[in-house]
C-alpha cells in the first residue's frame, strides 16, 4: 500500500494529500437480511454509515456538483442496494456497498458500518465495518 492512502485513511480530510471527508451518518433502512427462519419473514431495519476518503480535484470544485463526490447519490445507492433480493449477511451488503462508491475513483477508501439495532435485547446494537480501498492502477 502506498503512504499516501495509508495516510488518507488515518486522516480523513487532509489538506496536505488534498483529500476531503464525505460522510453519511446513520442512514436508517430496511431490508431483507439474515440467516434465522424468523429473520427472513420480513425487512428489519440497519443502521448504515459510510466514510469516504475522497481526493480533491487539481481545480476548485465551481460550485458543481458534477465536481464532487455527492453524498446524495451515496444515499441512493444504499437505498437501492438494501431494496434487493434478501441476503444472508450484513457483510454482503457492506461489500456491495463499499463497492458501489469506489466506483467513483475519486473514492480513495471507503469505510462502511452497519448496525443491527433490534437484534439482541441486552444491548444497543449489532454490527460490523468494513475498509476497502481504491485498486491501485
Amino acid at each position: 500500500m502506498n503512504q499516501t492512502v495509508t495516510m488518507t485513511m488515518q486522516n480523513r480530510a487532509n489538506a496536505m494529500l488534498k483529500t476531503r471527508h464525505v460522510f453519511v451518518k446513520e442512514l436508517k433502512v430496511m431490508t431483507r437480511v439474515g440467516v434465522l427462519d424468523h429473520e427472513k419473514i420480513a425487512p428489519q431495519r440497519l443502521v448504515i454509515s459510510v466514510d469516504l476518503t475522497v481526493r480533491e480535484a487539481d481545480s476548485n470544485h465551481n460550485d458543481q456538483l458534477d465536481n464532487v463526490v455527492c453524498y446524495g447519490e451515496v444515499v441512493r445507492r444504499i437505498k437501492e442496494i438494501c431494496s434487493g433480493e434478501h441476503v444472508n449477511l450484513i457483510e454482503t451488503i457492506a461489500e456491495h456497498i463499499a463497492e458501489s462508491c469506489l466506483e467513483d475513483k475519486r473514492v480513495l477508501a471507503a469505510r462502511i458500518c452497519i448496525d443491527k439495532p433490534d437484534i439482541i435485547p441486552e444491548c444497543t446494537s449489532v454490527g460490523i465495518e468494513i475498509e476497502r480501498l481504491q485498486p491501485a492502477t
